[in-house]
């Protein structure tokens, strides 16, 4: 009796094909359930859920994070308060899911103005019309995707350094979406080459700059204390005598509670190579500068940034081998035009600590 041959094993690339196009065509499905609604109603449904989410049990070391994060940065808040704004970023961040499926339908270029209001924007305007190269730095506060598509709406083309998403199919179509207004996607993983070219080419490229940057990066003050910072952004800035644009695009117009899609975009700083030319080290002032600009950004509107992050999770080697505060940081710290005493004493205890904690870990 013959037996039925067994099945031929489906060729992997061929399978992985095939659960992309199922999982991207569920998403796809998903948006479009979503739009058969208003936005409003959405995110009041997205915020429900980033409530819950942030106080479930399997979120509790990051919902505990946050609470760290912010009671470092505002030490005089009361318990209550942290805990409301440590669940109100995850309600923001689950906001930010519908804003990001109704974005090309609401900001488009009759209906823009419903939803966004403007700022003074000369001090960033003024440096984009000379069509010179531009670097766009925000942080992960607000709507920072919403900040560089505005601005595209409004006929100034952004370059976004950012990560893919693990889906293709869905990659393409952010792609595609964004790019339709002037919005282009740049992988951060290929942007060695791309990105000079965008700025020998008078172009803006965007980053979002508040990510940790491992051991080796740039160590400078993020909320009086030491925080790793890309030193890409200075150096790009150098080589290709960029102006930086430091803006946000800020939830405003009612309470969170009102579940309202209306942002505010401001320029926090805007700064030119006179002014770090002159500066004994121009990198470290490029990246305490902008790290100081999105400090305010996050001052002003702390329930909007993303406190769950590890922003400070890479130590300098100093403090990972026990040693002092070196004199030579210390000096570089007082040679920032607008760094205080106190702003000094303060970022030497925190990195005691941390240098302590580090020793206590082992």
């Amino acid at each position: 009796m013959r037996t039925r041959p067994a099945s031929l094993p489906v060729p992997t690339a061929a399978l992985h094909a095939l659960r992309n196009r199922a999982a991207y065509t569920l998403i796809r499905g998903s948006v479009g359930a979503l739009c058969a609604f208003s936005v409003d109603q959405n995110m009041r449904t997205m915020r429900t859920l980033g409530g819950a989410f942030a106080r479930a049990p399997f979120n509790r070391a990051r919902l505990e994070r946050a609470h760290a994060n912010i009671s470092r940065v505002f030490p005089d808040w009361e318990r209550d308060r942290v805990e409301t704004c440590a669940v109100d970023a995850y309600r923001h961040l689950f906001s930010l899911g519908v804003e990001t499926a109704f974005t090309p339908r609401l900001i488009s270029d009759d209906g823009w103005s419903a939803r966004v209001d403007l700022g003074d924007l000369r001090p960033g305007l003024s440096r984009l019309l000379r069509g010179r190269p531009t670097i766009l730095i925000t942080g992960h506060c607000g709507n920072w995707e919403l900040l560089g598509y505005t601005l595209a709406v409004l006929g100034f083309p952004v370059h976004a350094l950012y990560r893919p998403l693990d889906l293709k199919p869905l990659d393409d179509w952010m792609r595609e979406t964004r790019g339709r207004r002037g919005m282009a996607l740049v992988d951060k993983f290929g942007a060695t080459e791309e990105a000079p070219r965008i700025l020998d080419n008078g172009g803006m490229l965007g980053f979002i700059a508040d990510q940790n940057a491992g051991d080796r990066g740039l160590y400078v003050p993020f909320f009086d204390r030491l925080a790793s910072t890309y030193k890409t952004i200075g150096l790009l800035a150098m080589r290709h005598g960029a102006s930086i644009i430091c803006g946000q695009a800020r939830r405003v117009g009612h309470a969170l509670d009102a579940q309202s899609f209306r942002y505010r975009i401001e320029i926090i700083d805007a700064f030119d190579p006179q002014d770090w030319e002159s500066q004994p080290d121009p990198l470290f002032y490029i990246g305490a500068r902008y790290r100081r600009a999105i400090e305010t950004m996050v001052r002003n509107a702390p329930e909007q940034y993303l406190w769950m992050h590890r922003y400070w999770k890479s130590r300098p080697s100093f403090e990972r081998a026990g040693k002092p505060f070196p004199d030579r940081l210390r000096e570089k710290l007082l040679g920032l035009p607008w760094m205080t005493e106190e702003s000094l004493e303060r970022i030497e205890r925190q990195s005691e600590a941390d240098a302590a904690a580090i020793r206590d870990a082992r």
